[in-house]
């Protein structure tokens, strides 16, 4: 019966043993550098898939990609393109619009100042004067 006992306390201390190393494995998954460390591998295998996965579809087939490229650029450019045009359409209708030029505005004659002249007497003044 006692090596029973005996065999029963090293199962134990085995199995003892084992859950305090599965949770030393767990502790060290589980802290946070880890968790950042197995994030960033795992997005770099997948940017690398869906990079790997692009190319093949372009080279499959290139007209249609390279269609869709120039839609995503012009969508991004739209304001610039959409400038220039403007631009262009008035430069080229300009030059067929263009009429007699338009005349200037007249500006009013400059009047000559003189040097002040004496004034005479207000008529009230005169009035009196002459009485």
């Amino acid at each position: 019966m006692t090596q029973r006992i005996i065999k029963a306390q090293e199962t134990v201390a085995n199995a003892r043993e084992a859950l305090i190393d599965t949770a030393r494995e767990l502790q060290q998954r589980l802290q946070p550098k880890t968790l950042v460390r197995d994030a960033w591998e795992s997005a770099k295998v997948k940017g690398a898939d869906i990079a790997e996965d692009a190319v093949d579809a372009v080279k499959r087939r290139p007209v249609a990609s390279g269609g869709i490229i120039a839609a995503i650029a012009m969508f991004l450019a739209r304001e610039p393109i959409k400038d220039g045009v403007s631009r262009m359409v008035d430069a080229m209708t300009s030059d067929k619009d263009e009429g007699p030029p338009p005349k200037e505005k007249s500006k009013p004659p400059v009047r000559k100042r003189t040097a002040p002249t004496k004034r005479s007497a207000p008529r009230s003044a005169r009035k009196t004067e002459t009485k």
